[in-house]
Order: structure tokens, then C-alpha cells, then sequence
């Protein structure tokens, strides 16, 4: 299995403090040594790191903003059903849930994890099919979101949703031709917000395990948004609403 790059000084902090044991060795850049440098490889003494030039630097990111530094890592693995069961056992108030069907751009899926790290989200769940996995393009969106909310991908997503409807959890799907706008819905209490693929939007078999549905208002002329922005407006209001004594 190749190595994953991370690249970036937030994103190799965050990795280096959350996920350590991942990270193989550090590449820095030959001649910089400046105290966010120092600070940051201060940090990682027990891991070996190698002096290289920006051009090779420029080479491993592949045209990715590197600022000099770059972890050479272990790939990631998403959660499975069981670390699930484990994050909602240990919860001491209302979960609170991502779930993407279908979103399968990792720039989608960095976006969609930095807005729930963000919003307070306790997990992001995804179908193990037709789902983007977590790499290292992930990683660096995610701008250590990645390493931070767990990302539980399941067997089967139908059978997950009938699972946490039995632990009291409601699930609410967002579908454009909903009759009941997101900020006219009640999204306290245990709740997993559901957003479908761009275009297609959620399958047959999620949308039929929805507990009711919501849709974003739109007054111009597109027809949809990307799905983290969507997903950062409805996970927001329901922030809000929680937030509400």
C-alpha cells in the first residue's frame, strides 16, 4: 500500500498531534528554519526528519501547496459499524450525526469534514460503496478535520439508518422537492442530518428510511448547491436551533 503525503504546516500539526503513530517521517524544506519550522519539528523528535530542496519538495506535492513541509504517512482507514456503536455508547448528550450518500469527490468529502468538525458533528457516516475514501487529497480540505471526526464507513447505510432510529435517533434527509423548508424544521434533539450526492441526491433506499425531509430555499436560477455548502447550512441551523436554551 503506498504511503499517504500531508502537506501543509496545519495539516501535518494536526496529524502530528491527533494521529502521530501514522507518520512514518517528515521532509521539511533544506534551509528554512524559521520558528514555525522549529516549533513544529520540535514536536516530532522521535521522527526521522530528511532536509530536501523545493523542487523536490514542489515533485512529492504534485502542485500542492506544501509550505515547506510534508509527512510521509501510513494511509488512513475510515471507522467501522463497531467504533460507531462505541461513539454513540459514550455519548452524554443528543448525537449528532453527518451522513453522505453518495458523495464520492474527496474535495466534497474534505470540505464536508472540516463543516462538521466545525459544527460539532460527532461523526460523518458513508456508505463503504460509491463513497470517496480518505486520502490524502481529503486531508489536506479537511485541514485536520480528516484526523479529528470520526469517518465511519458502513456495510450496509439502510440498515445503519433503521439502527440509530432504534437508539432514538431521527433522521432527516435533504431532498429539493421537500415540502418543509430547513429553517421551518425542528433539528434538536438526536438527530443525523442526511445529504445526498450532487445531482442524483439520495438513493431510493435512504430517502424511504428518512424520518421526514428538508430542502434549502433557492430564489435564483441554479437548481442546487455543492453538497458541503449545503450541508454547511444545514448543519449550522441546526446548530443554532441547539444552541437555543
Amino acid at each position: 500500500m503506498q504511503p499517504e503525503l500531508i502537506f501543509g504546516f496545519h495539516a501535518v500539526k494536526t496529524t502530528l498531534k491527533y494521529d502521530a503513530s501514522r507518520v512514518q517521517s517528515i521532509v521539511a524544506l533544506k534551509g528554512r528554519e524559521d520558528e514555525r519550522l522549529v516549533s513544529l519539528l520540535a514536536d516530532s523528535t522521535h521522527i526521522p526528519v530528511k532536509k530536501a530542496s523545493r523542487q523536490e519538495l514542489d515533485t512529492m506535492a504534485a502542485g500542492g501547496v506544501h509550505q515547506g513541509i510534508i509527512a510521509i504517512c501510513t494511509p488512513m482507514k475510515a471507522k467501522d459499524e463497531r467504533f460507531l456503536d462505541h461513539i454513540l455508547e459514550q455519548l452524554d448528550e443528543p448525537a449528532f450525526l453527518l451522513v453522505l450518500d453518495g458523495v464520492t469527490d474527496p474535495h466534497n468529502l474534505g470540505a464536508c469534514l472540516r463543516t462538521a468538525d466545525a459544527a460539532g458533528v460527532h461523526a460523518v457516516i458513508a456508505p463503504k460503496d460509491k463513497s470517496a475514501p480518505l486520502n490524502a487529497t481529503v486531508s489536506k480540505v479537511a485541514c485536520g478535520a480528516a484526523e479529528v471526526v470520526p469517518y465511519v464507513q458502513v456495510t450496509n447505510l439502510s440498515r445503519t439508518l433503521q439502527d440509530l432510529q432504534q437508539r432514538g435517533i431521527w433522521i432527516t434527509g435533504t431532498a429539493g422537492e421537500a415540502e418543509q423548508m430547513v429553517y421551518q424544521s425542528s433539528l434538536t434533539g438526536p438527530l443525523a442530518i442526511v445529504m445526498g450526492a450532487e445531482g442524483k441526491g439520495m438513493r431510493r433506499l435512504t430517502r424511504e428510511c428518512c424520518d421526514f425531509l428538508i430542502k434549502i430555499p433557492m430564489a435564483g436560477e441554479v437548481s442546487s448547491l455543492n453538497v458541503s455548502v449545503a450541508t454547511g447550512i444545514c448543519l449550522f441551523e441546526a446548530v443554532r436551533q441547539r444552541s437555543i436554551k
